[in-house]
């Protein structure tokens, strides 16, 4: 097989990750959902070159943390049906990583559109 179509297919595999994430989880729906719309804001407020810096930033670490919670929440439920501490401990820290993110990219946003917000005031 060649490098290139060995390439084509792994890209297809993550891609495919993308599309289940986005069928199977709500709130990376949520995410997209603001991560389309600080773009949008940014472009209104024409946004410096470093607060887009940020704004990507925080939107790509978003949506990984979310990926990375699903992929841990999948590999507990594939280990086990059961109740157990340790998958309880796993699924719960997962999912503190994404509200941690999320919170970071409420405050970026916060500090970054506030003052373009009450400036067009």
């Amino acid at each position: 097989m060649s490098r290139l179509k060995q390439h084509t297919i792994s890209f297809k595999h993550a891609l495919d990750g993308v599309i289940y994430t986005f069928k199977t989880q709500p709130n990376f729906k949520v995410h997209l959902f603001f991560a389309l719309l600080a773009p949008v804001a940014g472009f209104y407020w024409e946004i410096s070159r470093a607060e887009w810096a940020v704004v990507v930033f925080i939107i790509g670490l978003v949506l990984v943390a979310e990926m990375i919670n699903t992929s841990i929440e999948a590999v507990v439920d594939l280990h086990t049906e059961q109740f157990h501490d340790l998958a309880k401990i796993a699924k719960d820290v997962s999912a503190g990583m994404v509200l941690i993110t999320a919170t970071m990219a409420v405050v970026s946003g916060i500090l970054i559109f506030l003052p373009h917000l009450l400036g067009s005031i």
